[in-house]
């Protein structure tokens, strides 16, 4: 079937004009296109955190919106509007926008952003294969975190799929060889693009399931290392802003460890004696390890409710 992709999105010339420019500049390889959208799952707040990066870090030109008005539910997620004394003031305009930006080396890139389409996703999808297309897009990567039981202790692993998983540095091992899970738009734009032939790869990093809905930097930073290994970006700014924040959210996890709950800290020592195991394991070309004695999911989830409850309580900002 062939989507009619008429009027799912709108070109802003002269951000048209720009990208195409760039586009038949460079020999026929137009720029990496990284995309994310926000309302799947996205642990520690991954994909938000480096996108909110990439956009503060660099001045970018609006090349193309999609009609949200289309696209999104309102009702499932209402957007944000501002009412004064006696009348409304303002309205949050849900924004599905692609734009362009240069990195620390003027190399530009192109970033999708915004809400994720509630309707419509095959047309959505046909929509960005048509702008990678006339782009001439040479590598697509999407990005976010997923929730996984290991320790804030150690170093964030990484899910790649798609077809360039070899451009990841490192060895990441397939946990399974087939899952079926709930669908999202990225994830179809991901299969469509792949079945049209072009080059994509999906980032996942894996977050501390006990702080996955508070944010966590160090995911958002090793997926963007990870970009730049990848693309050749160069993105010292967003790294430096993600690496300070990351500082401060380990600092105060651990703070919150040496005073907090002995549960608490038990679970976290409990998942470094499984990683470690599991590590140790995978080094021995084994993926047989001694099971660590850990609490069981009922325990588990009770203390984390608690610790998120308590890091909430304290941020007058939450």
């Amino acid at each position: 079937m062939v989507h009619n992709t008429q009027g799912m999105y709108e070109w802003e010339p002269e951000g048209l004009a720009e990208a195409e420019a760039i586009a038949d500049g460079a020999g026929g390889t137009g720029p990496v296109l990284l995309y994310h959208f926000e309302g799947f799952i996205d642990s520690g707040e991954t994909g938000t955190q480096l996108v909110e990066q990439l956009l503060e870090s660099s001045p970018s030109t609006l090349v193309a919106r999609f009609d949200h008005d289309r696209l999104v539910d309102y009702r499932a997620r209402r957007p944000t509007m501002t009412f004064q004394q006696d009348r409304w003031a303002d309205y949050e305009t849900p924004l599905l926008e692609l734009r362009l930006l240069h990195d620390a080396t003027h190399q530009p890139f192109l970033l999708l952003s915004g809400p994720e389409p509630d309707v419509e996703w095959d047309r959505f999808a046909r929509a960005v294969q048509e702008i990678v297309e006339r782009l001439r897009v040479r590598i697509s990567m999407n990005f976010h975190g997923i929730p996984m039981g290991v320790p804030h202790t150690r170093p964030v692993g990484l899910t790649p799929h798609g077809t360039r998983t070899d451009l990841v540095p490192g060895d990441h091992r397939g946990m399974f060889d087939e899952a079926q899970v709930p669908g999202s738009a990225a994830a179809l734009t991901e299969l469509r693009l792949v079945e049209a032939g072009h080059e994509v790869l999906g980032v996942a990093a894996h977050v501390p399931h006990y702080i996955a809905r508070s944010r966590y930097p160090d995911a958002a930073l090793v997926v963007l290392e990870t970009i730049t290994a990848v693309t050749g970006l160069v993105l010292p700014e967003a790294a430096h802003a993600l690496r300070v924040e990351a500082l401060k959210t380990q600092t105060e996890i651990e703070r919150e460890l040496a005073e907090g709950d002995a549960e608490l800290v038990a679970v976290v020592r409990g998942l470094e004696q499984q990683y470690d195991a599991l590590a140790g394991a995978a080094s021995r070309g084994s993926l047989v390890a001694e099971a660590a004695e850990l609490p069981s999911a009922e325990e588990l989830g009770a203390v984390f409710e608690r610790f998120l409850a308590e890091r909430e309580d304290g941020d007058g900002s939450k």
